[in-house]
């Protein structure tokens, strides 16, 4: 199960990256930049649901 708690940490990371990546690119090439702003949205939509995921999980094998 940690590893799961990784991979959901590891989501934040990369919106992170993806953020710093549009704002960098904002200024030269927008097309970049709304793609990488579409995928720091992703990013951060699936930290959310393995969070979510994880606890069902958790839960399910408390039972």
């Amino acid at each position: 199960m940690k590893i799961l708690k990784f991979f959901q940490y590891a989501y934040l990371i990369f919106a992170v990256l993806f953020l710093y990546d549009a704002i960098e690119n904002w200024s030269t090439d927008r097309t970049r930049s709304y793609i990488s702003l579409l995928f720091t949205a992703v990013a951060i939509f699936m930290f959310f649901f393995r969070k979510r995921f994880r606890k069902k999980f958790e839960d399910r094998d408390k039972r």
